[in-house]
């Protein structure tokens, strides 16, 4: 079933399409809404043709790590729910979850969009630690770009709860917002044979040779790389790669702009 399906896929490319009819580097139809769970600090939802991600952000106030005292932080989890892929089982994260929220924090945390020292209440004593949730609806493919879109909108979305005399109250929000420098985004590219695409569904997923997911800023400047897949790439993708990722990374961004 593999290689029929691989065989398929790669003869298609041939002419230039792919199993769906899009071209190479086109992305399914993009849905953002933001502001979509009132209980959240800040949240958004994101659909990539039927692939369908929810990110709220909580908020907590606790002690700075020791080692940056005068820093809030970030920490990211991701839930794929079984109802959204029959693959995903309930339990521990596994391998995929771990590998979705290390990307997306490292997308966010690397581009330094975040002057996490304007996070800190009283140094040594008390900051803002920001708690990213990623949950799956639906998976029909490219997991990783959604959640990461997302979670940059569900920031950008965000309001500060009220804390007064050291105590938090979730039913007050404030009209203070998250200060972002930037909007890192992140897109992702496959190479299935000779050919790079963008936005993989779950058919070209199961077939793909190599992955490499980046994640930029506005000015091109890159912020992380995740390499995936079993085969090697050469300087060449990977150049050809991140072009494609960056042009990409433009109309993205300007979905949440």
């Amino acid at each position: 079933m593999y290689k029929e399906l691989r065989n398929h896929i790669i003869k298609l490319f041939g002419s230039d399409t792919r199993l769906d009819g899009r071209k190479f580097t086109d992305f399914r139809p993009i849905k953002l809404e933001t502001g979509v769970a009132s209980s959240a600090e800040g949240s958004a939802r994101v659909n990539i043709g039927k692939t369908d991600v929810i990110v709220g952000i909580k908020t907590e106030v606790m002690e700075p790590f020791p080692d940056t005292p005068d820093e809030g932080g970030i920490m990211v989890g991701a839930e794929l729910l079984p109802l959204s892929n029959p693959d995903f089982e309930l339990g521990p994260p596994g391998i995929e979850a771990i590998e979705i929220a290390r990307v997306v924090d490292r997308g966010i945390r690397e581009s330094k969009a975040i002057n996490f020292k304007k996070l800190c209440i009283k140094e040594n004593e008390k900051v803002w630690m920001l708690v990213i949730d990623i949950c799956t609806i639906n998976d029909s493919g490219n997991l990783l770009d959604a959640s990461a879109l997302a979670a940059v909108a569900a920031l950008k979305d965000m309001r500060f709860p009220k804390y007064e005399n050291e105590k938090l109250d979730y039913k007050e929000k404030t009209d203070k917002k998250l200060d972002l420098k930037d909007l890192p985004i992140t897109v992702t590219v496959i190479k299935i044979g000779d050919k790079l695409i963008v936005d993989p569904d779950l058919d070209e997923e199961k077939v793909i040779d190599a992955r490499l997911t980046v994640a930029s800023l506005s000015d091109g400047t890159l912020c992380a790389l995740q390499k995936g897949g079993d085969y090697p790439l050469t300087a060449e993708d990977i150049d050809k790669m991140v072009h494609i990722a960056l042009g990409k990374a433009k109309e993205l961004r300007r979905l949440i702009r």
